[in-house]
């Protein structure tokens, strides 16, 4: 049953690969990246007595620009106006533990589960798969991309997922990845990774 499994997943993965490649073949993207989250946009400031905008206090240094971290949601935009989520990066569990005694980390390697939330804000329902649109990079900026394994973590995430507006999917992307390798940011693009914007949160 789990050969089963994971053959449809791969399957899934590869023919959505498949056509976004051939969707974004047109042109390059310019790989923007977020690192903002949701809840630090700017809010307008507090107005005078007089009705216009309260002077900002004085500061000796500029205020250091928020950084998304784990429990953080990013808005992001896809290849297509309609394609738009809010990604949270919700729980990294580092190491993580097979959920198949015979699928085992190769050896001088660990698996590393990341759990994120997907929230479609679009006009119409938004399909991903969110097993390729993630990625580890780690303190040497050497980044990884995910493998199919199961692990005691949580439930991973299909080959692919299709969200009606306004709700959500929850699910873990798991990464091979070698022992001694420090984990320091985490990245998510919509559109199996092939839109031009990212996400990125960084790990403490």
């Amino acid at each position: 049953m789990s050969v089963r499994i994971r053959t449809r997943r791969t399957a899934a993965v590869l023919l959505g690969t498949a056509l976004l490649t051939a969707a974004t073949a047109c042109g390059p993207t310019d790989g923007t990246v977020s690192t903002v989250p949701k809840s630090s946009a700017a809010a307008p400031a507090a107005a005078g007595g007089d009705g216009s905008p309260a002077a900002a206090p004085e500061s000796g240094a500029a205020k250091a620009p928020a950084v998304a971290k784990v429990g953080d949601t990013i808005a992001l935009t896809g290849l297509e106006k309609k394609d738009t989520a809010d990604v949270t990066l919700v729980k990294v569990v580092d190491p993580a533990e097979s959920a198949n005694e015979y699928l085992q980390p190769a050896e001088g390697k660990r698996y590393v589960s990341v759990q994120f939330r997907i929230k479609a804000t679009g006009s119409g329902a938004y399909t991903d798969t969110p097993v390729t649109g993630a990625k580890l990079i780690d303190t040497q900026g050497q980044g990884f991309t995910s493998t199919f394994a199961e692990t005691k973590a949580g439930p991973e995430f299909p080959g692919s997922v299709n969200i009606a507006p306004g709700e959500s999917s929850l699910g873990f992307v798991t990464f091979e990845i070698p022992s001694d390798a420090k984990i320091d940011k985490v990245q998510y693009a919509l559109n199996s990774g092939f839109a031009e914007q990212s996400g990125q949160w960084k790990l403490a």
